[in-house]
């Protein structure tokens, strides 16, 4: 069964938007501020004692914002940090995600489709942008699908490893209508890292941050394990049928089973 992963994005984007209100009142409270003082009446000028109060005031203001921040960066450590990120190595994890590096010739992905789609495109952009692929998908069905990247552009030119691409997926209906979809990263954690004080997975080619993990699972899906039994059935077949083609081979490799004295 899969464990959903805690994701602090949902309660971190509360914190930023509430951060963000303070600051715009921070600003605000400072033009007001700088205003008053530079339209005051000669002949009546601010209050002493009012100006000292509202300086206090912009000083409890800035002192708030220092401390959201350090109480931020301990939340991250200790429920998102390292140590917890520690946790997901070797695991199997799906990750909202579409930026992975090319090694040894090859990227994957995966993508999803809320519903069945008449047609999907998926595009292959490098660092700067620039589609160097594009092709139909593999699968049009709902759900979630792997595509594997062979490195080779368009044009059929291979490129080096080392680059960082992503991918993009374009489905549609048969009346042409937007299919909702999302590119995924999937695969075990063989690290972890620290970037800014948030704490990033590494899985395959990718780097994700520990807060785009969508699920975790002890192993591989089914899905994916049945691939190498598949592999293991259809060699057991080639050898049978190398055997069948030499069926003397085969009798006398059967009577030595049999009577490996050889007594007849």
């Amino acid at each position: 069964m899969p464990v959903n992963a805690i994701n602090p994005a949902v309660t971190g984007s509360a914190t930023a938007s509430g951060r963000a209100n303070l600051v715009s009142n921070f600003e605000t409270f400072l033009q007001l501020l700088t205003t008053q003082l530079k339209n005051q009446d000669p002949l009546s000028p601010l209050d002493s004692n009012d100006f000292t109060a509202q300086l206090t005031q912009m000083a409890g203001v800035e002192q708030q914002l220092l401390t959201n921040d350090l109480l931020q960066a301990l939340v991250n450590q200790g429920s998102g940090g390292l140590d917890g990120a520690v946790s997901y190595i070797g695991k199997y994890v799906t990750a909202a995600g579409s930026a992975t590096r090319l090694e040894d010739g090859a990227a994957t992905w995966s993508y999803e489709l809320a519903t069945n789609a008449a047609d999907v495109q998926l595009e292959v952009l490098d660092s700067s942008g620039a589609v160097v692929w594009s092709g139909a998908a593999p699968a049009n069905s709902e759900g979630i699908h792997d595509f594997a990247w062979d490195g080779r552009t368009s044009a059929g030119n291979q490129l080096a490893d080392g680059g960082v691409y992503t991918l993009r997926v374009s489905a549609t209906t048969t009346g042409g209508q937007t299919v909702d979809s999302q590119v995924l990263i999937r695969g075990i954690v063989s690290g972890v890292e620290m970037y800014d004080g948030l704490p990033y997975v590494t899985v395959g080619g990718s780097i994700v941050p520990m807060s785009q993990i969508i699920s975790v699972n002890a192993e591989a899906p089914a899905s994916e394990t049945n691939d190498g039994e598949e592999q293991g059935l259809i060699a057991s077949a080639v050898d049978l049928a190398k055997d069948l083609l030499n069926p003397a081979d085969e009798i006398a490799a059967l009577a030595g089973a049999i009577n490996p004295l050889r007594l007849f």
